[in-house]
């Protein structure tokens, strides 16, 4: 983060209540110089450029529902939910489980994507920030669903079954990108914004749904 003198990062803000003297500022006003601040508490450094201040129009809809304290749209939801399914990508080969131990390796690790990281690393999934997985590890959050006995739960006792295909490609793509699903949905995209890539998804499908993991023991 760029350090900044307070009052000039309060200047957007001034100039909003001084203009109020005259006439009152829309939300508007209030929006542009809340994303003013923003822009200007940053710089691009490293893998972390200014794109990432960039918004959507999942983004900009979910936020305006948010805001105004109501649910989004609910043709807009679909709206957004049909765009994003558009841009799931099917794993290249047509196999969808891969190792679920290295999946579990991605699930533990947070690392990536900061500015000092190189743009080759491979990302961690940082999964148990949000998910309780498996039952071995006592640390996780709860801001998502738990995933504990995920394919156990769904019926599913072969993944490459016939029998399996739904919840197989509803998982992949549900990884790939959740607003495919769920227009404001806080799950990361980690497939479509390049987070984690095809082999490492794989794995974390294996960790979830191969009976041998132990998520579903």
């Amino acid at each position: 983060m760029k350090k900044i003198h307070f009052a000039y990062a309060l200047l957007p803000v001034a100039a909003i209540v001084l203009s109020g003297c005259t006439a009152s500022p829309s939300a508007a006003d209030y929006d542009k110089a809340a994303a003013d601040i923003i822009k200007n508490s940053f710089q691009a450094r490293g893998i972390a450029t200014m794109d990432r201040l960039a918004q959507d129009d999942a983004n900009r809809e979910c936020a305006a529902a948010d805001v105004a304290g109501k649910p989004i749209a609910e043709a807009t939801a679909k709206a957004i939910e049909a765009a994003n399914m558009k841009t799931v990508k099917w794993p290249s080969d047509g196999k969808f489980i891969g190792n679920w131990k290295e999946g579990e390796k991605i699930a533990q690790s947070g690392r990536g994507l900061t500015w000092s990281d190189k743009a080759d690393a491979a990302n961690g999934g940082n999964c148990y920030n949000c998910h309780q997985i498996s039952k071995e590890e006592i640390s996780f959050g709860t801001l998502g669903p738990s995933l504990y006995n995920y394919g156990k739960l769904r019926g599913v006792t072969d993944p490459n079954a016939a029998g399996s295909k739904a919840i197989v490609e509803y998982t992949w793509g549900k990884l790939w990108n959740s607003r495919a699903y769920n227009a404001c949905s806080q799950m990361p995209r980690v497939g479509h914004m390049g987070i984690l890539n095809e082999a490492q998804l794989k794995d974390v499908m294996a960790l979830l749904l191969d009976p041998a993991s132990p998520v579903n023991k």
